[in-house]
């Protein structure tokens, strides 16, 4: 399949990647149809998707499965008046469904919405309303539906609920009843154009309500290099993302890059998260590649790894935040393999990573993947000198790579702001090295200026959390009267540590930054509380513990 894409599939080195990777960009592509379909006619028995619960309950789908699975659905879709351009948000968690759901959309030239089940209706109605959106597609969980069905009632162009039961709503659809008894699925006369949106990301920004991001049908392609060469998958690999299907990160690592480069993809759809479980089943399905975002291998390095049979375990990967170094090496102390550290945005696919014939450095993201233009600015606009800190951004003179989104959704302003002039600006903040590797420093609005120091949050974070008091935290800066800003560490502490004295304990972790980062960075300001505010996709909204230190000390 990767031959159907690429001029060029093995390379040898990092250079011959660099200079020789090519994409063949078909018209009018449509991943349903000339990836999963094609799989289906030239390997109809070839294993798509190893599903799995926490009940215990697996199945292998074969590629001639998923495209019967999703052709049912598609009919299914079309008999309820679902058709090209109509937008259409699936809250589906990890179930199956969604490969059957996302699937059909593409084959019926409609717009894709993952979302997340932990929308309030509040959530909900702004995201019809901004989006217009047509038809939703739920678990059939009452609390689910229930928010929807509240919500529906303010949205007027919120038409169709669908629900894969076994509870459904009077007046919703039954999506298991619908798919069975649909008529045989025809493809449409006009699907797409390969400038069409066909999926639709709600970013939730630590500011501001959440901004529609844009992706056309080509943004499948721009995976390829996610799957096959930052995760380093072939035809024989079984890949697991941990990753709900309502965050981006769930096409990157479970649908478009692994079934391009031919891999099966392992979900385990669970309800409540459980280190030893996920190693459990790992082991049980002889996971060989394996993606999740640093906090998940936090948690699995406090288990008796040793226990679980990981020896088929090929490949690890990570992304979604920068990783402590102490996690990398703890976890190649464990399994013997490094951690591959990547970047990217709800904007892109991987534009930084950590590629097989590079060594892998603790803390670094990575270099600039071939399929991006990428620099790092300072303010003057200048590249930057190896260790200067400045905003990573990527040149679309020629021609916008593949993947980069197309706008910010009925926004020309927003999307102005971010990409014009032929530069897109991701307003991510790094430095890098000699040898042209990346490391995360912030976001651009994070950035701490202190007596005429620049510090980035995480460089904080990351001294702090190497610290056995500290579970959580977050590094902000805070206004000074003397240095302009302080840098303030707000600690959510670990349970043996609660009760102890507070300012014994504040001088101990000051002393602990000062003795492993540079002195000037320490946190002159600590607070302890029981919790982070997070957006509901996990970030930390520094920007609400900023306000919340500003009212607490306005005179």
């Amino acid at each position: 399949m990767l031959e159907k894409f690429l001029t060029q599939t093995e390379f040898s080195s990092m250079a011959d990647f660099r200079e020789n990777y090519r994409v063949k960009v078909p018209e009018c592509f449509n991943f349903a149809y000339d990836v999963v379909d094609e799989w289906a006619r030239v390997s109809p028995e070839k294993p798509a998707l190893l599903w799995t619960d926490d009940s215990g309950y697996s199945r292998q789908y074969t590629f001639r499965d998923i495209k019967l699975e999703s052709d049912r659905t598609a009919s299914f879709f079309r008999s309820l008046g679902i058709g090209r351009g109509d937008k259409v948000m699936l809250i589906l968690k990890r179930r199956r469904e969604f490969w059957f759901a996302i699937l059909a959309l593409h084959k019926l030239g409609a717009v894709a919405i993952p979302a997340t089940h932990l929308l309030t209706s509040k959530d909900i109605v702004y995201r019809c309303n901004a989006a217009h959106i047509k038809a939703v597609v739920t678990v059939g969980e009452s609390e689910v539906t229930s928010h929807v069905e509240k919500a529906r009632r303010d949205c007027p162009t919120l038409s169709i609920c669908v629900s894969t039961g076994p509870d459904v709503p009077e007046g919703w659809h039954d999506f298991e009843t619908g798919v069975k008894s649909a008529y045989p699925f025809s493809r449409p006369l006009r699907v797409n154009r390969n400038e069409d949106i066909s999926l639709l990301y709600f970013t939730s920004g630590t500011t501001g309500e959440p901004k529609m991001v844009a992706h056309d049908f080509l943004y499948p392609l721009g995976h390829i290099i996610t799957g096959k060469y930052w995760h380093n998958l072939h035809e024989g690999s079984l890949h697991l993302t941990v990753a709900d299907t309502g965050w981006g990160k769930a096409v990157w690592g479970k649908l478009y890059g692994q079934w391009i480069a031919g891999a099966n993809v392992f979900v385990y759809d669970f309800e409540k998260f459980n280190a030893a479980d996920l190693l459990a089943q790992m082991a049980r399905h002889h996971v060989t590649s394996f993606c999740a975002p640093p906090t998940i291998y936090r948690f699995m390095i406090l288990q008796d790894v040793a226990s679980y049979d990981l020896s088929a375990l090929e490949y690890c990967t990570t992304a979604g935040e920068a990783m402590n170094p102490s996690v990398f090496e703890r976890w190649k102390e464990l399994t013997g393999l490094d951690i591959r550290e990547g970047f990217g945005q709800t904007e892109t696919t991987l534009t930084i990573g950590t590629f097989p014939w590079m060594e892998s450095r603790p803390g670094s993201m990575g270099v600039p993947s071939p399929a991006y233009h990428i620099d790092l600015i300072n303010a003057a606009g200048e590249s930057c000198m190896p260790g200067e800190e400045g905003e990573i951004v990527i040149y679309t003179n020629d021609e916008p790579p593949l993947g980069l989104f197309r706008e910010y959704l009925y926004d020309p302003e927003l999307t102005r702001k971010a990409h014009s002039g032929g530069v897109y600006r991701t307003g991510d903040v790094a430095t890098r090295d000699e040898d042209g590797y990346y490391r995360f420093v912030g976001r651009a609005d994070d950035v701490i200026k202190s007596s005429g120091y620049r510090i980035g949050p995480f460089e904080v974070e990351n001294s702090l959390m190497s610290h056995p008091a500290v579970v959580e935290c977050a590094i902000t800066g805070v206004p000074d009267p003397v240095r302009g800003q302080v840098v303030k560490a707000t600690v959510v502490l670990a349970e043996e540590y609660r009760g102890r004295d507070e300012k014994e304990l504040v001088e101990e972790l000051q002393r602990h930054v000062k003795e492993t980062t540079a002195p000037y960075k320490y946190p002159r300001v600590v607070e302890f509380v029981d919790a982070l505010p997070k957006t509901i996709s996990g970030k930390i909204r520094r920007v609400e513990i900023r306000d919340s230190h500003n009212r607490a000390h306005a005179s």
